[in-house]
């Protein structure tokens, strides 16, 4: 217990040891006391905007910032250094060995990520850490199977992505209140290497995922300013780029890039978790029902228009719009099927640099000459900020349009549940990023299957067979695939994968989905880290 500070768990002695310094201990203490009420405050409104939204409230631009996006004059800050040109970025956890391939792929940046791609064991938070911290320090190595992986003369830009505003921390409490997931992310790192990164050459940079509301924005520019100050280090050194990818934020693209717009580097096209945010937050819509997830594509229009509208919010203020993730990865066994998924790729990143994208997100990488190629074709120059796409005019009915062409099958069926439970159960083990039949899949993926299965079963849909999609009918699946998900997911465990059947039957039953998979298993999680119950908000 230090300044009012409790750790309940030792899986990681050592790396707590070094991270839970006792000026890293007041730090996150001075950010819970300070900004806490508000996190809650604003979660609160998040539930509150969801009831409208049920009781039929339309989603639409705010009318009280109407002045923010006609006032043409404000613009963010220029591109902090390591930052002008971020056109391949990788993406991944923060183990130790994807951290070094990861800053030695080529790429210009890796975004080493604490959220989508990690199970938030306490020993994957605190190890990823110390991975960072000794990335930013260039004392980073790693040997596996006789083999030595050290870093390179000239490593990617580091870009940290902390948890959502969501999401608590309950293996640390501060006065007996879990710590934020994002506060105990952003602050560790932040604490430990920020000055060490101005004086590389770099800087302490983030990416900021699951906003909901421009306020939401505000308070990370409130910590960030809070926290220079702390430090002793300049104002406006961080920087952070918004991953929009929540239906709600499309409409509030430019207010968050004016709360933040002395620490933006931009805006990213979070696809995956952007059509999870569509279908959850129209729940109470029966006209919001999406097909097959694979006919949820980036051309159909709701897609498409979000993307164009935030390329041109982004470049009307002078910021990156950044692509969002291929999931392909490299089939090596099969040159054929090889290059079916790579001609996958080829073409999502040509379409994402010719509409006026800034850079685009890789999973592996080997992919990262393939799209280095088409960017480095079709970019003038370091970015592509003098592209305004002053053509692009949408509408909220243009964000809202459920025209997507496509059905309800029984292989889409399938798939979604198979996913689903290999993924859960994969996460529930301490794995957040598998790959599934060579696609490398996060939380986003399983968030979808998860909530087109519920919307399904809610709406009484039929597949393409005429059968009546029921929760008995979902079971039936359950109870084929459960069998096969330990060789579709290598290293899950039987209890494990029994969890993840018992949490998608409860799922397909609730009136309403779960607002994320990982607030309802973090209590799984924190009871293997060793944390007493009282101090788990999470519940199924």
């Amino acid at each position: 217990m230090s300044h009012g500070v409790r750790i309940h768990s030792k899986v990681a002695p050592k790396a707590q040891e070094e991270l839970f310094t006792d000026g890293a201990l007041k730090f996150l203490s001075a950010l819970h006391k300070t900004f806490e009420s508000t996190r809650q405050t604003l979660l609160t409104a998040r539930e509150d905007a969801q009831r409208r939204f049920d009781s039929g409230v339309p989603l639409d631009f705010p009318t009280e910032t109407v002045h923010v996006r006609a006032d043409p004059s404000w613009q963010c800050v220029p591109p902090a250094p390591g930052l002008e040109d971020r056109r391949v970025e990788i993406t991944g956890p923060t183990d130790r060995k994807m951290v070094i391939n990861a800053l030695n792929s080529g790429a210009q940046t890796f975004m080493a990520d604490f959220e989508d791609s990690s199970s938030p064991t306490f020993s994957n938070m605190v190890n990823g850490q110390i991975n960072l911290r000794d990335a930013t320090r260039r004392q980073i190595d790693f040997e596996s199977g006789g083999k030595s992986y050290k870093l390179s003369e000239k490593p990617a830009v580091l870009i940290v992505r902390p948890r959502g505003w969501h999401l608590d921390e309950p293996r640390v409490t501060v006065d007996n209140q879990p710590l934020s997931g994002s506060i105990f992310d952003f602050a560790l790192f932040f604490y430990h290497n920020a000055k060490e990164l101005v004086k590389c050459g770099s800087g302490p940079y983030f990416y900021l995922p699951k906003m909901e509301h421009y306020l939401e924005a505000r308070l990370w520019n409130d910590i960030f300013v809070f926290s220079q100050s702390y430090i002793g280090l300049p104002q406006n050194t961080i920087r952070a780029t918004v991953l929009i990818e929540t239906l709600p934020a499309a409409f509030q693209m430019e207010e968050i890039l004016f709360e933040l717009r002395n620490h933006s580097s931009g805006l990213n096209c979070g696809r995956w978790d952007y059509i999870f945010s569509f279908i959850k937050k129209r729940r109470a819509d029966r006209s919001a029902i999406l097909p097959d997830r694979k006919d949820v594509t980036m051309t159909v229009h709701f897609m498409d228009s979000y993307v164009r509208l935030l390329i041109q919010t982004c470049h009307r203020r002078k910021v990156a719009a950044m692509g969002g993730m291929s999931a392909q990865i490299p089939i090596k066994n099969d040159p054929k099927a090889n290059e079916v998924a790579m001609a996958k790729v080829r073409a999502d990143k040509l379409r994402e640099v010719t509409a006026g994208h800034d850079g685009t997100w890789i999973a592996h990488p080997l992919i990262e000459r393939i799209a280095r190629a088409i960017f480095d074709e079709h970019m003038l120059g370091p970015n592509q900020y003098y592209n305004l796409r002053q053509d692009v005019k949408v509408a909220a009915a243009d964000l809202l349009n459920t025209k997507v062409p496509g059905k309800i099958t029984v292989d889409g069926i399938r798939e979604n549940v198979s996913t689903c439970l290999a993924y859960t159960a994969a996460w529930v083990g301490g794995n957040g990023c598998i790959p599934i039949n060579y696609l490398m899949e996060d939380a986003a993926t399983a968030e979808i299957t998860r909530v087109q299965l519920w919307q399904w079963v809610k709406y009484g849909m039929r597949a393409d067979n005429g059968q009546l999609i029921t929760p008995e009918y979902i079971d039936g699946f359950i109870k084929e695939l459960a069998p096969g998900v330990q060789k579709l997911a290598p290293g899950v465990q039987e209890q494990h994968v029994k969890l993840a059947e018992d949490y998608l039957k409860l799922q397909i039953r609730k009136q309403w989905p779960s607002e994320f998979l990982t607030s309802d298993l973090m209590p799984y999680l924190a009871v293997a880290d060793g944390v007493e119950p009282q101090f788990q908000r999470a519940q199924l």
